[in-house]
């Protein structure tokens, strides 16, 4: 019997695993699409930035629906139905690269998106809850590792497939004078996507119907309310509403450091065939820092000191990035992946404390925070074409700032009165 539930255990840790993976090379694509996208559909850095808009302000309009959709299907079905959201997402990028419509492709990411979105807000407290407490962050701790992994093979496939050669097609661009050729080369060049988001399509199809007939066990997540007297409002909480705009920092600055790396490597005449690489040197700076975590906390160091380490590494990494040029620079750039590994595992649980009955709308809020991955990079492109790629990243200082303050006296305002 303990051999056959040891067994549905590791199971169902491999299934979520899968799970992690797959929005991990979703999410991380975003960084081979934008180059992409800038080139197919002739964009300046600002509107190619929409890209990441698109997709993560979904979070922000389907974290609370996505709660009251799981109360109806509970975890399994959710998950299953998050694929499928997705799958039609990822569909939606045929028409889009036939027409080479830029406004279809941003509804693709949106709609991938708004699955994912069902899917995180499933599986993030899912694999919290499937075994024991005390094991919980070891096995978050994976999960990351691999979603990460995915964004580090993005490049080994699709950058490969859609930025081979793309800048000589971009210099042809910019020489032909004829417009029926033109347009007969940025068709050419759309076309590359059609392959690869059908199999994607397919990908995400099975899979929602291998979780649907999986032996994953349909769990409870219910909490007991034990403060409801001293806690009438979720609004009391400050530190909540902190970590919700910390959630939001970290998210934009990684966004912002994982999908302008390729851009940005290209604008210090980096060819794209070695550039398109740069944002797995990021993911991998982020699985070391995630090994780190696993290591040093809490045997050797608190989570509140490693996330002030942390912030603080990320402001003086940024400033490298500003006062250095070349490959020194992108070295800097890419190294902010230690820096923000441990910002999300450090963050959530800071913010849930003592929330009782109020976690799970908690937990929405701290999703919706995601959108900073929809804002903040926006923001980074409307600086790139007002002041230059190296300069505009001067925006992420501030956020490490306020993720710094957060991380010393933000996570005890509201907390410490009741609770101390």
């Amino acid at each position: 019997m303990q051999k056959e539930k040891n067994q549905s255990y590791i199971t169902s840790l491999i299934l979520v695993g899968c799970l992690y993976f797959i929005f991990g090379f979703i999410t991380w694509l975003n960084g081979t699409l934008i180059p992409f996208l800038k080139a197919v559909c002739q964009l300046n850095n600002f509107q190619s930035y929409f890209v990441t808009f698109a997709f993560f302000i979904s979070y922000f309009v389907m974290a609370l629906p996505s709660s009251a959709i799981l109360r109806k299907t509970g975890f399994k079905k959710g998950m299953s139905l998050g694929l499928l959201v997705m799958a039609a997402g990822a569909l939606m990028f045929i028409p889009a690269a036939m027409q080479r419509n830029y406004t279809f492709f941003l509804a693709g990411l949106f709609t991938e998106g708004l699955g994912l979105a069902i899917l995180q807000t499933a599986v993030n407290p899912y694999v919290t809850i499937l075994g024991p407490a005390e094991s919980a962050a070891s096995r978050i701790s994976m999960m990351g590792i691999a979603n990460k992994a995915a964004g580090m093979i993005v490049p080994a496939y699709l950058a490969g497939i859609l930025l081979k050669g793309i800048d000589g097609i971009n210099e042809q661009v910019k020489t032909v004078t004829d417009t029926a050729a033109k347009e007969q080369l940025l068709n050419e060049l759309a076309q590359r996507i059609i392959n690869p988001y059908v199999v994607l399509t397919i990908v995400l199809v099975v899979l929602a119907l291998l979780i649907r007939v999986s032996p994953l066990p349909d769990v409870n997540n219910e909490e007991e309310n034990t403060d409801t007297a001293m806690h009438p409002s979720i609004w009391q909480h400050t530190y909540l509403l902190l970590g919700a705009l910390s959630i939001f920092c970290y998210v934009g600055v990684e966004v912002i450091t994982g999908d302008s790396i390729i851009s940005y490597g290209t604008s210090l005449g980096i060819p794209i065939d070695e550039a398109k690489w740069f944002t797995s040197f990021t993911l991998g700076c982020m699985v070391a820092g995630y090994v780190a975590g696993i290591i040093l906390t809490p045997r050797f160091i608190s989570q509140e000191t490693f996330l002030r380490i942390c912030a603080i590494l990320g402001i003086v990494l940024t400033i490298g990035v500003l006062t250095t040029t070349g490959k020194t620079s992108i070295y800097f750039l890419a190294s902010l992946g230690f820096a923000h590994a441990i910002m999300w595992p450090a963050i959530w649980p800071m913010s849930l404390k003592g929330l009782g009955k109020f976690t799970k709308t908690g937990s929405a809020l701290l999703i919706m925070g995601i959108a900073g991955g929809a804002i903040l990079p926006l923001l980074y492109g409307w600086q790139v074409d007002a002041s230059g790629n190296r300069a505009a990243y001067w925006i992420m200082i501030p956020c490490y700032v306020f993720i710094l303050f957060f991380a010393v006296w933000g996570h005890k305002l509201g907390y410490k009165k009741r609770y101390l």
